[in-house]
């Protein structure tokens, strides 16, 4: 009886559909990190879950946010002090459901294509 209600339970923790959430990322896994390339200002690496880094380098600190409307999920990026010095890695963790089928980002108002989507 144990047996069978453990299994059920996996059963339905597989059903649980991913909830949309989006969050800054300190420390990113090293299969990962294998796949940035500085050279790009706005990337996406899928994990091959229900979940992608986007990684985005700008000259300055940032505030990022989401915005879902619909089925599109729209990161808004403002990048608060631009400067020509250093360029900074900005790393966050974005988990969809299945509302969502498209992500548009803004950068300062204005909508970037990514550089380069990754599947892993």
């Amino acid at each position: 009886m144990f047996v069978s209600v453990l299994f059920a339970m996996f059963i339905l923790s597989a059903c649980n559909p991913s909830k949309l959430s989006f969050s800054e990322i300190e420390n990113v896994p090293q299969k990962i990190e294998e796949h940035i390339d500085s050279n790009l200002k706005l990337q996406s690496i899928n994990d091959g879950t229900k979940g992608s880094y986007i990684i985005f380098h700008s000259n300055g600190e940032i505030e990022a946010d989401l915005d879902p409307q619909d089925n599109i999920i729209n990161i808004i990026i403002n990048e608060l002090n631009p400067q020509d010095k250093d360029i900074k890695r900005n790393v966050y963790y974005l988990t969809t459901d299945s509302k969502h089928d498209t992500i548009n980002v803004l950068v300062n108002g204005e909508e970037i294509p990514f550089d380069e989507a990754t599947i892993l």
